[in-house]
């Protein structure tokens, strides 16, 4: 081998980039396929943030978590859940030291872009019956049609009695979709911007085309759709107004590549992020600081409501838990460290064009650091300290995790935020740390099995 000049001990003494996992520890690779097969099955089981909840309190409890209570104590390793009205969930690990001394916080979101069911969503046009619909979060409307999608949600009936109500994800029923103009029709669409190839008003859902067999009813069409639910789920029309009705696609996540190196899959934003901050919960046993890993809701439209981190939920929990120590939560929370969990954007070499690439994360390059989001000249941004992101990086070096660093595409491309602010203004230092997704907020997000890996990886260190 030939003799590095002193130029080349230089180079590699001062400059850095991320390696490639592939190359640099190919032993990852089956450890990642492994892991993902569990990830896949979380995402197939949580379509919903409701869903999601359920499904991760099966976990729990099969991992020997009880539901906390604010006026019991707790001993080092006791292992605690908390629901928020069924759509947001806290875990939490007891540690050995006094939460005086602050606690370890991962906050991670589940809920995804979407379709929801207006209140008043079933109509009957032509002999086809429909769906009107209320798009979630930031979609790209064209996305959506001509896209087999399932129904999900929960309906109140009139006596009080909920009704979970899922169709269209076992092979024997039927699927739902929007309808789309065919290319020889559709000049006068192709000259919309392409924001507006499908809008708002036309993401309406096809939900039958035959009638009730009664001359003398009105809407035919629609009695027979409300029929079948009705027979089904024991629901009326006037139900849907006491109900949350979710349309997703009908999609299982599936390996992707002949290599099947990534997860192609609804959700992925931020449930990724959800799965391996769940699974390093459970996994760690008596840490040193205390885990408060949040599962929450409603981050796609603002962190809004009281499920959302732009309320207090968060903020009693560790009030409660201060109080169980007898410890001022000022302190608490001002000794406290946060990672927002959280996606952000890979480079995707076919749009080079709104990204730069020095400062881009990439696939199988490890989990990403994002040191500030938000738009433009960092509105509405956590600027997590350089303080902070040494001890963070410290932390995954002290492990070997695998991790990169990136914005959000181009300064002036765009931008977005995730919950980190809002933990933030609770005075506790915080930063967005997740996995590279491509073609985010799609129905059909991918990502790659050795950057979830070290994401888990990262959080497991996180707690240790």
């Amino acid at each position: 081998m030939a003799r590095k000049t002193k130029g080349q001990e230089l180079a590699e003494k001062l400059t850095w980039s991320a390696p490639n996992i592939a190359k640099d520890a190919p032993k990852q690779i089956s450890k990642a396929q492994k892991f993902c097969e569990g990830y896949k099955k979380f995402l197939d089981e949580g379509k919903t943030e409701r869903e999601c909840v359920r499904y991760a309190v099966k976990l729990l409890e099969k991992s020997g978590y009880r539901p906390f209570c604010a006026d019991e104590s707790y001993e080092p390793g006791d292992k605690v859940y908390f629901v928020n009205r069924g759509k947001a969930l806290i875990a939490t690990t007891f540690g050995t030291e006094s939460v005086e001394k602050g606690v370890r916080i991962n906050g991670a979101h589940i809920d995804s872009p979407r379709l929801d069911l207006k209140p008043n969503p079933m109509y009957e046009k032509e002999d086809m019956a429909y769906f009107k619909t209320h798009y979630y979060g930031g979609i790209r409307k064209y996305q959506w049609g001509a896209t087999p999608l399932a129904m999900h949600g929960v309906v109140i009936r009139k006596d009080g009695t909920a009704v979970d109500i899922c169709i269209g994800e076992k092979p024997d029923e039927p699927v739902f979709c929007i309808t789309d103009l065919l290319p020889h029709l559709a000049g006068k669409q192709n000259e919309r911007p392409l924001a507006e190839g499908l809008k708002g008003e036309e993401l309406n859902i096809v939900i039958g085309s035959l009638p009730y067999q009664d001359e003398s009813v009105k809407e035919p069409v629609k009695l027979l759709a409300l029929q079948l639910l009705n027979e089904k789920y024991g629901i009326t029309e006037a139900d849907f107004y006491r109900a949350e009705i979710e349309m997703v696609p009908a999609v299982k996540a599936a390996d992707v590549g002949l290599d099947r190196s990534m997860i192609g899959a609804y959700g992925q934003d931020d449930r990724i992020c959800a799965y391996t901050a769940l699974m390093a919960e459970i996994d760690t046993q008596m840490p040193p600081l205390t885990t408060v890993t949040i599962l929450t809701d409603k981050e796609e439209i603002g962190s809004e409501g009281n499920t959302g981190l732009n309320s207090d939920y968060v903020l009693h929990y560790l009030e409660d838990l201060a109080d169980q120590a007898c410890v001022p939560v000022r302190k608490v929370l001002r000794n406290s460290t946060c990672l927002s969990s959280d996606v952000n954007a890979a480079y995707d070499p076919t749009f080079p064009e709104v990204y730069e690439s020095r400062n881009s994360c990439y696939i199988n390059r490890g989990c990403v650091l994002t040191k500030y989001t938000g738009a433009r000249g960092k509105s509405a941004s956590n600027d997590a300290s350089a303080e902070l992101m040494a001890k963070v990086i410290r932390i995954m070096d002290a492990e070997g995790v695998y991790w990169q660093a990136g914005e959000l595409g181009k300064v002036d491309a765009g931008g977005g935020g995730t919950i980190a602010k809002y933990v933030a203004h609770m005075d506790v230092d915080t930063v967005d740390l997740g996995v590279p997704i491509l073609s985010m907020h799609s129905p059909f997000e991918l990502s790659s099995k050795l950057d979830v890996w070290n994401t888990y990886k990262a959080f497991k260190a996180f707690y240790k």
